[in-house]
């Protein structure tokens, strides 16, 4: 039973970042209208909650964290994305979130100590 607990406080729980991410997004942008002029300190502003609402949960992993904001207008955008890492400790989580204006795309990779 201990190992079963200790694996799971060290596990990277794509459930909990994802609610880390919504709710950065959210409290940022909120039901805001996309303006530009607010894109940079929107990216800013929800890459560093994200971190400190990561580093609270006292997981052993180096985090990082990537953020795109763009208007809703119609255009594309294709990612991609390619790790080599430890499929048993390491782990990601993508999430779209969006209002009426705008898209907020952010991914979190966690790297295990």
């Amino acid at each position: 039973m201990d190992e079963f607990q200790a694996a799971e406080e060290t596990a990277f729980v794509v459930e909990d970042i994802s609610s880390i991410i919504k709710e950065a997004a959210d409290s940022t942008i909120g039901n805001s209208h996309f303006q530009l002029a607010r894109v940079r300190p929107w990216t800013a502003a929800v890459v560093e909650t994200c971190l400190s609402q990561l580093a609270k949960l006292g997981k052993p992993f180096k985090y990082v964290v990537t953020c795109i904001i763009m208007q809703k207008n119609g255009a594309g955008l294709h990612a991609a994305s390619s790790c080599f890492w430890d499929n048993s400790t390491d782990g990601s989580c993508t999430v779209r979130w969006e209002n009426k204006t705008t898209y907020c795309i952010v991914s979190v990779f966690g790297l295990a100590l």
